[in-house]
């Protein structure tokens, strides 16, 4: 029976310290190896021209660098791109490539699936099958990578919670932060208002962007569409925001899904705009993708306008979020593990 080998990019910066120093290797290899692995992406041990023949030998022995296979990929008319993964347990999860003005962003899972049950999110609706490991985060980068050059934003908005799986998460702004050429200024982590993550995120030294999912003015609505505000109403949620940028000194982004006569009203407008009144912040509007199942409707163009105008009045910031790969099920809200035919959908 073949000897099962561990996938090395499971170790991070300390983990590829402690591994090298127990086979008596010199210091700076535990960077050139960790450059390797992260700066190029490097899957095959005999690539890494620059450590000793031995060592090669011995990692090969031991260990994979293998990163997820990409089950299928689809492209969409704006740029879009659509990953299809398969990890080594053979669990499935998608990340997306989001086309920019200056530069690329890449939107990636935490978790396969998801189980807060958001009414108007696809994901949603597949519960939740397992957290990721911190190097299967960042290892959707390196795919997505390899479809552009200008990659230089990471969301973490894909499929999963990020909070409530914080160390993972976290564990792989450590991966991207400084080996891919990204600063932490780069990097967003999303939520849906896990507020115990949100003050564990303020206290962390990688200050990363923080982006939070509000969607209705109040806890009787959000909470039809969002569980999750049952446990973290509204009124400790924004305190949580309010303490994070007064320890960050960053901003705040909420996003706000637009759904057609659900949330979409200038009444619904001028309520936000006082909610958010004493957190400096900038307001993301994006308009509902439509999920096939799924009750709500997406807002007609003058009700968008109308919201974002009054929005516009009392907000620290307030702009309309377009949604990208709407065609490949690539948007905000879409990626549900769609399989067969994927890649012709591009």
């Amino acid at each position: 029976m073949a000897k099962e080998l561990k996938n090395i990019r499971a170790l991070d910066l300390a983990g590829l310290t402690a591994l090298l120093g127990e086979l008596d290797e010199p210091a700076y290899r535990t960077r050139q190896l960790f450059d390797w692995l992260w700066a190029r992406g490097a899957e095959d041990f005999g690539a890494m021209t620059d450590l000793p023949g031995a060592l090669r030998e011995r990692l090969v022995g031991e260990y994979t660098a293998t990163l997820p296979m990409v089950a299928d990929e689809a492209r969409g008319a704006d740029g879009t791109v659509k990953l299809l993964l398969e990890l080594s347990d053979g669990a499935r999860v998608e990340t997306v490539l989001m086309p920019g003005g200056d530069y690329d962003a890449a939107c990636v899972s935490t978790m396969t699936g998801c189980d807060l049950g958001c009414a108007f999110c696809a994901t949603g609706t597949l519960g939740k099958t397992r957290d990721l490991a911190a190097h299967e985060i960042a290892a959707q980068v390196l795919l997505l990578r390899k479809s552009s050059d200008r990659l230089r934003n990471v969301v973490f908005m894909g499929m999963g919670e990020p909070l409530l799986n914080y160390d993972a998460t976290l564990g792989a702004v450590g991966l991207l932060v400084g080996p891919l050429g990204l600063g932490a200024r780069r990097i967003t982590v999303s939520t849906a208002g896990v507020v115990s993550g949100i003050k564990r995120l303020a206290g962390e030294p990688l200050r990363v962007k923080l982006a939070v999912s509000l969607n209705a003015p109040d806890d009787k609505r959000r909470s039809e569409l969002m569980p999750l505000n049952r446990k973290w109403p509204l009124g400790k949620l924004l305190k949580a925001c309010r303490e994070y940028y007064d320890r960050t000194g960053r901003r705040v982004t909420f996003e706000y899904v637009l759904l057609g006569g659900f949330n979409d009203s200038v009444g619904d407008a001028r309520a936000l705009v006082r909610l958010l009144a004493k957190i400096p912040h900038k307001l993301n509007l994006i308009a509902y993708n439509p999920v096939e199942g799924l009750p709500f409707r997406p807002p007609t163009p003058d009700a968008v306008d109308a919201f974002l105008a009054e929005a516009r009045r009392g907000a620290y910031a307030a702009g309309i979020r377009h949604s990208r790969g709407a065609d490949i099920a690539a948007a905000c809200g879409q990626l549900m593990l769609k399989d067969g035919g994927l890649g012709s959908r591009g």
